[in-house]
């Protein structure tokens, strides 16, 4: 987007919009397998913290990571594959800001009804069972946490309101995007501006937030900041 903002000649070879999908969905996967991961992880440290540490091994978290990057990768090249078969002869106008399967297959010259729905059951259908999922893991954690203490409710959810936001945030786009046919809609560039730069940029600060010690540090600076300034002149 960068690149086309400055060099006001936004084009893209076919070559180069393939690759661009590619590690679009590649690491869109690659995220929404480790939330996913990320959830059965916050359910064992608040459902069984003393055996934590023999559960969430470093083997264990090995095979987790390796398994959410195969799950990209497949998941990926499969959009990929279907894309490229695709006959593309007429308009060569993408209606975004990047390459993605829904822009692409309303290029094609042939009917894509086929296409389109092995595209949501691989995109859709996965993303909405990932969310499914944490959606049921949060879920049983709230239940759980009725008989704890007080002090032990706050502090188990300080540690997943921030891993709710993440994922609520990715995961909306991604079901209004993906898990319905691909036809243009009013918010879909709005959704899409969402998921691809806002949602980033923001993942960092609501993790950021969770450490006491960037807490402390952001305190002080609020406090120094006000002590700068003084009370009001008359």
């Amino acid at each position: 987007m960068l690149v086309d903002l400055l060099s006001g000649n936004p084009t893209i070879s076919f070559g180069a919009c393939l690759t661009q999908l590619f590690f679009f969905h590649f690491i869109g996967g690659i995220k929404i397998f480790l939330l996913t991961v990320m959830a059965y992880d916050r359910y064992v440290a608040i459902s069984q913290p003393l055996r934590y540490t023999l559960i969430m091994n470093q083997k264990v978290c090995g095979l987790f990571m390796a398994a959410s990057w195969v799950g990209g990768f497949i998941h990926s090249i499969v959009q990929v594959a279907l894309t490229i078969q695709l006959p593309f002869c007429g308009p060569d106008k993408l209606d975004n800001f990047y390459c993605d399967v829904p822009q692409l297959i309303k290029l094609a010259c042939t009917d894509t009804f086929v296409i389109e729905l092995l595209m949501v059951s691989n995109n859709g259908l996965v993303t909405l069972m990932c969310f499914l999922v944490l959606l049921g893991s949060y879920t049983a954690l709230l239940v759980m946490l009725r008989s704890h203490s007080q002090e032990a409710r706050s502090k188990a959810l300080s540690t997943c309101v921030s891993h709710i936001a993440v994922v609520t945030l990715i995961f909306v786009p991604c079901i209004y995007i993906y898990a319905r046919p691909f036809r243009t809609f009013p918010m879909d560039k709005a959704v899409s501006v969402l998921y691809t730069m806002v949602t980033p940029m923001l993942n960092p600060a609501i993790y950021t937030l969770r450490n006491k010690e960037v807490i402390m540090a952001m305190k002080k600076l609020w406090r120094r900041q006000k002590d700068f300034t003084g009370p009001p002149k008359h």
